[in-house]
């Protein structure tokens, strides 16, 4: 009798302390009433120029802590989503609940539109990674060079190498105006590896895409070799089977910190916040590391995607006053070396 009770005392006790973890997780994500409210309104319409297919990761993932709120997705390029915003704010008919954009540059003059916001750990993030304190970096995507295995038995092992004559027509490019990421991209480019890089990087007559969706998906299907893409673009779709292989170029690794903020207007605040703060937990941002191949804005990263040794790896950040006052004329001067007309 005495071990019956002393097992039955022992599993009263796991299953307090597992409702206890439980609870001190969602405390993490919000107050009890931050999280009632949340249930409550059950959905959020979320505005991202973050990939289709691993935003709907992301979701699912979130719905496994929180399955009450439905998050409703409109995905469109950087350039297309502010427009978006702008156009839909100015009519009054703004639905996002979150806007999640890549660059902090365009999202910075909306920032009146947003209302003021922080997740519950945030002293926990790099004050670096922040524009305002009404965005956070919800997602820190970095660049490699992705390759097909089955084409390319000579891969390329630098930066330096994508201007190779040898891999003439063989690698795609997005183009400079698809948005933030591209830009921290292409201003890694002519600052690092020198002002002639995109001459001769366009010598390989490289085949241009808006967007890194196609143009990954373009490697896979074998249309092209070779290219510079967001580690987290080519990721899942290694991890699906495909014939891919990524690196980690020795001259450094562009990141790219997101916007993300609430609108004022917003329909489902609470569920928008409690989104929110489960990304840029410690939880979310596992997650999106693990899974997705992201880096993190945090402090102190709790995990690194597979094949990065922080040891090894240079990861560059842009000078944000640079990123801001350079945009317009590089990327002219990138349309021009590249023959891209819009």
């Amino acid at each position: 009798m005495n071990r019956k009770l002393a097992a039955a005392a022992a599993g009263i006790a796991g299953l307090i302390a597992l409702a206890g973890a439980s609870a001190q997780a969602e405390e993490n994500f919000g107050s009890p009433e931050l999280i009632a409210a949340a249930k409550a309104e059950g959905k959020l319409v979320l505005y991202t120029a973050n990939y289709a297919e691993v935003e709907q990761d992301v979701i699912k993932e979130f719905n496994k802590r929180f399955p009450e709120i439905k998050v409703e997705m409109v995905r469109a390029p950087g350039g297309q989503l502010i427009t978006r915003v702008r156009t839909e704010a100015a009519a009054g008919k703004l639905i996002a609940d979150i806007v999640d954009h890549s660059d902090r540059a365009l999202m910075l003059p909306l920032a009146d539109l947003f209302q003021d916001y922080a997740p519950p750990n945030a002293a926990d993030y790099d004050p670096a990674s922040l524009v305002s304190p009404k965005f956070w970096p919800r997602a820190t995507l970095m660049w490699s060079i992705a390759y097909n295995t089955e084409l390319v038995k000579d891969p390329p092992k630098t930066w330096m190498d994508l201007t190779k004559p040898q891999y003439d027509k063989l690698i795609g490019q997005v183009f400079a105006q698809s948005g933030g990421t591209t830009w921290t991209r292409i201003m890694f480019e002519r600052q690092v590896l020198g002002e002639d890089y995109w001459a001769k990087q366009a010598a390989t007559h490289p085949i241009l895409y808006p967007s890194g969706a196609p143009m990954s998906d373009a490697l896979v299907r074998g249309e092209i070799g070779m290219g510079p893409l967001l580690y987290n673009a080519v990721y899942p779709k290694q991890k699906e089977g495909a014939p891919l292989k990524m690196i980690f170029p020795p001259e450094g690794v562009p990141a790219n910190p997101y916007a993300t903020g609430i609108p004022k207007t917003a329909a489902h605040p609470n569920a928008a916040k409690l989104y929110l703060n489960w990304c840029l937990s410690k939880e979310g941002q596992t997650f999106m590391i693990k899974e997705q191949g992201n880096l993190t804005s945090l402090k102190v990263s709790p995990a690194y995607p597979e094949g990065f040794d922080p040891k090894v790896v240079k990861v560059w950040y842009p000078n944000f006053d640079q990123y801001v006052k350079l945009h317009a004329d590089w990327v002219a001067d990138w349309d021009k070396i590249f023959g891209y007309r819009q």
